[in-house]
């Protein structure tokens, strides 16, 4: 006999998508607050929970606005798990089961004053469960994904072919997209993973950089793609022209271009700085990509420093299943610095968001200190890519922004 499904259920066949994605990386404005939800007068928020005051909750929506939840003796609450797509093995909770972090969808009527949402149905996922969660997909990426510029895209064919260009030289990798590949890609004003938004293999274009995990061939050259998020970003190389603190963005002229670009700095944006003996590292990579060593000079910098060339070179614990270090990691060891730092004519390596006509690109990654990487490739636009894997090879700045 085919069980009806109950109207709760129809909601979460629809909805519980949606109020995971906001926890993996399911774009956030697609979660609106104040949205019809299939029947009149019906509205729903998502978000993290942020203030809990007896039956009544604050939510942080992920439109941006924040959500005031009023908790009913009639509200059905229950518990589910990050990844579900049903509430068949969901527990039932109250509200002092609540915590401040949680995530939550909560679905109802809006009150007469327009202010307030009378819950009617509450989905929770526990703060800690989207931590391990993300854990998780953060270690399955690292084991068995790949990340690179496209080189090719035969939409028909269903392939993708990219470069990963890191110091020891360059590899391509073919990826495979099947019907029920999950395809995303990088908002054009946005550095947070998180506002991915659904996509086509269509859109995909050469020079575009890709992250894709799946199941990968014995001689690692192609990967049966589960999951591909794509951007165009911009790879810049060049010299500062000045920064504004107060504006917080930075003006660089572009070497390639010879043009200057006006770059946005946010709480997302990574600013580091590389210090010299891992610049020395780095350029003789450039200049002898099949050398491990490439000739540099010993290290002579502070003890971190030194740690920090031989884990850049040699892999120093930070490489991955495949052999190459894990730059994402490396870089967020490297120390930090801020606009005020960004003097002028000092030598940058940039990523970038696209932008769109009604917003300035916005500095995913900038490094200063790469003075000896530009001299060792006259081509700044290949020096400028090597933070191409840094940007989407790891998981871990992406996940920090959820």
């Amino acid at each position: 006999m085919i069980r009806r499904r109950t109207r709760a259920e129809k909601f979460v066949q629809t909805g519980i998508v949606a109020l995971l994605g906001g926890v993996l990386w399911l774009p956030g404005s697609a979660q609106d607050t104040s949205q019809p939800s299939g029947s009149p007068g019906i509205v729903k928020a998502v978000g993290t929970i942020k203030l809990i005051a007896g039956n009544t909750v604050t939510v942080a929506s992920d439109s941006g606005s924040p959500m005031t939840v009023l908790i009913q003796d009639s509200t059905r609450m229950v518990r589910t798990e990050p990844g579900a797509k049903d509430l068949k093995s969901a527990t039932p909770i109250t509200a002092q089961d609540l915590q401040v972090g949680d995530r939550v969808l909560a679905r109802g009527k809006m009150t007469d004053s327009g202010k307030d949402l009378l819950a009617a149905t509450i989905i929770v996922i526990k703060a800690g469960d989207v931590a391990a969660k993300q854990q998780q997909e953060r270690e399955d990426w690292q084991k068995r994904g790949t990340a690179g510029l496209v080189t090719a895209v035969d939409a028909n064919g269903g392939t993708i072919v990219v470069q990963n260009s890191t110091m020891a030289g360059s590899k391509t990798t073919t990826i495979r997209v099947a019907k029920d590949t999950i395809i995303r890609r990088y908002a054009p004003d946005s550095v947070k993973f998180d506002d991915a938004t659904p996509g086509t293999i269509d859109q995909v274009k050469i020079g575009d950089q890709l992250r894709a995990r799946g199941t990968r061939s014995a001689d690692g050259s192609e990967i049966v793609a589960e999951e591909i998020v794509s951007g165009t970003f911009r790879n810049i190389a060049g010299t500062v022209i000045s920064s504004d603190a107060a504006d917080n963005s930075v003006t660089v002229r572009d070497l390639s271009t010879k043009k200057p670009v006006t770059l946005k700095i946010n709480a997302d944006s990574q600013l580091r700085n590389l210090p010299p003996v891992v610049a020395q590292r780095i350029a003789a990579r450039l200049k002898h990509p099949g050398n491990a060593t490439g000739g540099a000079a010993p290290a002579q910098g502070a003890p971190s420093e030194a740690r920090a060339s031989e884990e850049a070179g040699s892999g120093g614990g930070l490489r991955r299943s495949g052999g190459a270090p894990d730059f994402q990691q490396i870089l967020n060891r490297m120390p930090a610095v801020t606009l005020a730092d960004l003097q002028k004519g000092a030598a940058v390596m940039v990523v970038a968001t696209e932008g769109s006509a009604s917003s300035q690109p916005t500095a995913v990654t900038l490094l200063t200190g790469v003075e000896d990487i530009l001299t060792a490739s006259p081509d700044s636009s290949r020096a400028a890519m090597l933070l191409s894997p840094w940007n989407l090879g790891g998981m871990d700045a992406a996940a920090a922004n959820q």
